[in-house]
């Protein structure tokens, strides 16, 4: 049981270090504020643990085996980002760079919003669906009840996360003062607003 726990630990280490758009946007967000960088965070490890749970009860099997709704999802995810794309250079374009660091505006957003950013988009995400589908189940012990473990371990995936995450938004907000200086923290927003939406743009033309 320790081994395949570490193993699992391992495996989600592994998962969180490849860059993505949760990555993507948790450093934006996080240019803004630590709360701002964190609350989207919860909000995309939220969708991780949903995720499990639907993967737990085998319906995004349902998903991997229906090309149109795959194909609905595909869609869905490529608008999203793009969305957050074009909100990123937007306000990249508007900011105004201060000594001091980022606007009062940037700061003052909502946690709601920034929680709902980093939950839609992974729940907007096909492939993490199709994702938790393949990857917890390898790390039932036999004999193990399947619901119960696979909702467990989708829980610790989440929790792990919040932690590996957390220190991308410690490490941002240690360096603010030096990211807010002399309108490097817009040239990073472009280019965060630039990945997103060659990411949106890829996903739409996938096959």
């Amino acid at each position: 049981m320790l081994s395949t726990l570490l193993a699992f630990l391992g495996a989600c280490t592994l998962i969180a270090a490849s860059p993505g758009p949760s990555t993507v946007l948790i450093i934006k967000e996080s240019l803004r504020s630590k709360r701002s960088g964190f609350l989207t965070v919860l909000g995309n490890e939220t969708g991780v643990f949903v995720w499990g749970v639907v993967a737990a009860f085998g319906l995004s099997a349902l998903l991997a085996a229906s090309e149109i709704a795959y194909d609905v999802m595909r869609i869905v995810g490529a608008v999203v980002l793009v969305v957050f794309g074009v909100q990123t250079l937007w306000q990249a374009r508007h900011a105004k760079d201060a000594a001091d660091g980022p606007g009062r505006e940037a700061d003052e957003k909502s946690g709601w919003a920034s929680y709902r950013g980093g939950l839609l988009l992974n729940l907007a995400n096909p492939k993490a669906a199709i994702f938790a589908m393949s990857f917890l189940p390898q790390f039932v012990p036999e004999g193990a009840p399947h619901l119960p473990t696979m909702v467990g371990l989708a829980a610790l995936w989440a929790v792990y996360e919040v932690g590996y995450y957390g220190m991308y938004v410690w490490f941002v907000g240690r360096l603010k003062s030096v990211l807010s200086r002399s309108g490097l923290r817009r040239r990073l927003e472009q280019v965060s607003g630039g990945v997103l939406l060659l990411l949106g743009a890829r996903l739409a033309m996938e096959s």
